[in-house]
C-alpha cells in the first residue's frame, strides 16, 4: 500500500510540473522604427539584429539599416515623425542591379560611408541571449540625404522629377 501511494505521489508531482506554460523557442525581430529626423538629412533608426557578439551585431545593424532605407522604408517609432518612405521605388532593383548591389552591401563597401552609430548612447542598445546567438537593439544613424545623392549619380534612381 505504501508503495502505491508513492507511485501515485510521484505520478501527481510528474504530471503537475508537466503542466506549466511553454515557452516558444521562435523568436520575431522587432520592425525598425524611425526615431528623429536630423536637420542634416540624417534619420535615427532603431534595428534589431541576431548575431554571436556585439561586434558582428553593431555592423548587421548598421547595414540592416542601409538597406532597410533603400528598399523598405522605415515605420516612425514616435509621435511627430512621419514614416521614411523608401528611396528605391523600383521593385526588382535588387535583382536588376545585383552586382551593384553586391558590391555596394560588401564588408567594407560604400554602405560603409552612410551609417554610423554616433547616436548611440549606453542605454540604447539592448541586449537579449537566445542559445547560441545575441539578440541585440542598435541604435544607427542613417545619412539618408548623401545616400540619396550617391544611388542617383550611379543611376540607380532616377534624377530629380523623373519617375
Amino acid at each position: 500500500m505504501k508503495r502505491f501511494s508513492l507511485f501515485i505521489a510521484v505520478f501527481a508531482a510528474m504530471l503537475l510540473a508537466g503542466c506549466g506554460s511553454k515557452r516558444s523557442q521562435a523568436s520575431y525581430p522587432a520592425p525598425s522604427q524611425l526615431l528623429s529626423a536630423n536637420y542634416d538629412g540624417s534619420y535615427v533608426i532603431r534595428v534589431q539584429v541576431r548575431a554571436r557578439n556585439a561586434a558582428i551585431a553593431f555592423t548587421d545593424g548598421q547595414r540592416k539599416a542601409v538597406e532597410e532605407v533603400i528598399f523598405d522604408g522605415v515605420k516612425a517609432g514616435s509621435s511627430g515623425i512621419s514614416n521614411l518612405k523608401p528611396l528605391c521605388f523600383d521593385l526588382n532593383a535588387r535583382e536588376k542591379y545585383e552586382n551593384y548591389w553586391n558590391a555596394f552591401f560588401s564588408d567594407k563597401g560604400e554602405w560603409t560611408n552612410y551609417a554610423s552609430l554616433k547616436d548611440k548612447r549606453l542605454t540604447t542598445t539592448r541586449y537579449q541571449r537566445d542559445g547560441r546567438q545575441m539578440i541585440e537593439t542598435v541604435t544607427v544613424t542613417v545619412d539618408r540625404a548623401k545616400l540619396q545623392q550617391k544611388l542617383r549619380e550611379d543611376g540607380i534612381i532616377p534624377k530629380e522629377g523623373r519617375f
